[in-house]
């Protein structure tokens, strides 16, 4: 059922969505570069050699499983970091629930979604620009999923002292794991298509997530 008024594709951003998505842009890339740094760089048995010969040049000797311990101690840094962050995305996830409610009608995205799913276009241009915005929201929906998905698996493998929680470790492991490269691909995605659209169809698109003003 069309809802008569033609919903506003070109929309204006809240001072607190901006905030919260550059934010939350800042802390996913936080949680990003650790994994990248402690699965590479930092990786416990990538450094048990390099550990020695540092030592080694001191004129100090240390076994393998003393090296491996030092590494291993680095490498906890790193995914001592990643946990800190992802306990602030956790947080920052609720929050945009909460900026969901608190925001103006006009600027929540449920409703904005029930009006453009009601929306009847009249021009081709219309259908386009339809189908583009349903396409981006239900993008959002996917991530904010995603992620929700990775915030409890996460609070999960960090209290994994917990007797019940002990026992569900693997689960919770291989679902955070798989997640994380199901955002990886998402992320790849968003920023590819905000370019393309930027330069494209969509011009002022990135700029707009800055100002908060509609692109034109």
């Amino acid at each position: 059922m069309n809802t008569g008024a033609s919903p506003d594709f070109n929309e204006k951003h809240s001072l607190g969505l901006r905030l919260w998505h550059w934010t939350f842009f800042i802390l996913i890339t936080g949680t990003i570069i650790t994994v990248l740094l402690a699965s590479t760089l930092f990786r416990t048995r990538n450094n048990i050699t390099l550990v020695q010969q540092q030592l080694q040049e001191k004129n100090l000797s240390v076994s393998q499983d003393q090296a491996r311990a030092v590494a291993h101690a680095l490498n906890d840094k790193l995914w001592d970091l990643h946990t800190w962050i992802g306990y602030f995305i956790a947080l920052f996830l609720l929050g945009r629930f909460v900026l969901e409610v608190l925001q103006p009608a006009d600027e929540k995205l449920g409703p904005k979604i029930r009006k453009a799913m009601g929306f009847k276009p009249l021009s081709v241009e219309q259908k386009k620009g339809r189908q583009h915005y349903l396409r981006v929201k239900a993008g959002y929906l996917i991530f904010y999923g995603l992620i929700l998905v990775m915030a409890i698996t996460g609070i999960g493998l960090a209290f994994e002292e917990v007797p019940l929680l002990r026992t569900l470790h693997n689960a919770l492991k291989q679902i955070h794991s798989f997640t994380q490269y199901l955002i990886y691909g998402y992320i790849l995605l968003h920023l590819g298509g905000v370019v393309l659209a930027d330069a494209g169809s969509y011009p002022g698109l990135v700029s707009g997530m800055i100002h908060g003003k509609k692109r034109f």
